[in-house]
């Protein structure tokens, strides 16, 4: 991919739509990605990561039973009209990626499903891996990938 991509992990997705310390961050990467000035991207898998985000806000008494229905809404109707628009690239789980997962988990003794956020960010060749979690981060700079941590 010959573009500026950025890779954005859940942590990083829920920002935008609940508002949270690093939201400024991510709302400015979402205009900037209107303006084409860069590609976002993220794992299939994080739509579900990020809706059980959600549900936990609203379980936890974070957010609202109305907020929580307006940010899905809103993370489900953007992430269809962005990738419509190509400003956001989707990354399949596939195995190629999964196999590079496996490695990681066995490198950095992570779960899958970070290592899928690695693997996938790899993929689409990010310029930029966004994320919340610090221990992600540091093995996504130990990784090679130029972090940012929320």
């Amino acid at each position: 991919m010959s573009e500026q991509v950025a890779y954005l992990d859940s942590s990083a997705i829920v920002k935008r739509y609940i508002r949270e310390a690093g939201s400024d961050i991510v709302r400015r990467l979402y205009l900037r990605a209107y303006a084409g000035e860069v590609i976002l991207s993220y794992s299939t898998w994080n739509i579900g990561e990020v809706l059980g985000a959600f549900d936990k806000a609203v379980r936890l008494g974070r957010v609202s039973s109305e907020a929580y229905s307006l940010a899905r809404r809103r993370f489900l109707l953007e992430t269809r009209r962005m990738a419509r628009l190509g400003i956001l690239v989707l990354v399949p789980v596939r195995l190629r990626i999964l196999r590079a997962c496996w490695s990681l988990i066995e490198k950095h003794h992570i779960y899958q499903a970070d290592a899928l956020q690695i693997a996938s960010a790899k993929y689409v060749d990010a310029r930029q891996f966004l994320t919340a979690d610090e221990k992600l981060y540091s093995i996504a700079v130990e990784e090679g990938l130029n972090s940012i941590q929320l």
